[in-house]
């Protein structure tokens, strides 16, 4: 057992034995350090008070800043090779870098555009070129937003930011518009009351749509204009979930279609 002993710290005290072992503990150490870190700034981000959106980007760029500086000291202290060396010769062929990943560069100055200035958010909903959907995460090369259909679609950053980008209305607003014909102004008996209708109206939307999905605003009536075929109008209203909203305005459609019949 000794003799085994013997033999561990003999090759413990080997110097490239030694190197590697410090090589291991600090790359452990550093992926440690950068992943609590990003945990820490993904939950400061998705703090609703935090001026910054909860893009990846920022944490992508903490993680690799945190990475960088990790192998600098494992290089400089171990191996005694200078980091400030390596960047110099980086940077007489930073040139040639760029010109070769034209785009890639294009797409990161992009997203950092996009994100830090707050064009974009993670849960806008927007409309590039000829894309139109729920913005999903900013990344180093693209963003990703989920159109009505629940597709996902990958736009480069580098487009979004030359682009002209529409803002639209949150994705889970419904609007569903509606027409009272003048025959049922002529069949009541007593004097049409558009309040009474505007109650009747809100209240069989809500029904009809928290049967769907959780209503969180609304329903408001609006009513627009009085033409020759009756009086029209708008049931506005925001549910709880995005994806159901096709299914909330049926619901309301048919409601109000059965009470206006």
């Amino acid at each position: 057992m000794q003799d085994i002993f013997s033999q561990l710290i003999h090759i413990a005290q080997i110097q490239w034995v030694q190197q590697v072992l410090w090589t291991v503990v600090l790359a452990l150490a550093t992926l440690t350090a950068s992943r609590i870190v990003a945990r820490a700034m993904r939950h400061i981000l998705d703090r609703d008070s935090n001026p910054l959106p909860s893009s990846s980007i920022i944490i992508n760029i903490v993680r690799a800043t945190i990475l960088i500086l990790g192998a600098s000291i494992i290089l400089d202290v171990i191996y005694n090779i200078n980091a400030n060396a390596i960047i110099t010769t980086l940077g007489v062929g930073g040139i040639a870098i760029s010109l070769g990943f034209q785009d890639t560069l294009s797409n990161l100055i992009g997203g950092l555009q996009v994100t830090f200035m707050g064009i974009v958010r993670p849960g806008d909903n927007i409309e590039v070129g000829s894309e139109t959907g729920v913005v999903q995460d900013v990344g180093w090369r693209h963003t990703t937003i989920k159109d009505a259909l629940g597709q996902t679609v990958i736009v480069p950053n580098s487009i979004i930011s030359k682009t002209a980008l529409v803002h639209l209305l949150p994705a889970s607003r419904v609007v569903v518009p509606f027409a009272v014909p003048r025959q049922r102004e002529e069949q009541d008996a007593k004097p049409f009351d558009i309040d009474a209708l505007a109650e009747e109206l809100a209240a069989m939307a809500k029904a009809a749509a928290s049967d769907v999905s959780h209503v969180v605003e609304g329903p408001k009536v609006v009513f627009s204009e009085i033409t020759e075929f009756g009086i029209k109008g708008k049931v506005i209203f925001v549910v709880e979930d995005p994806a159901k909203t096709s299914a909330a305005a049926d619901a309301v459609v048919r409601a109000i279609a059965r009470s206006l019949a």
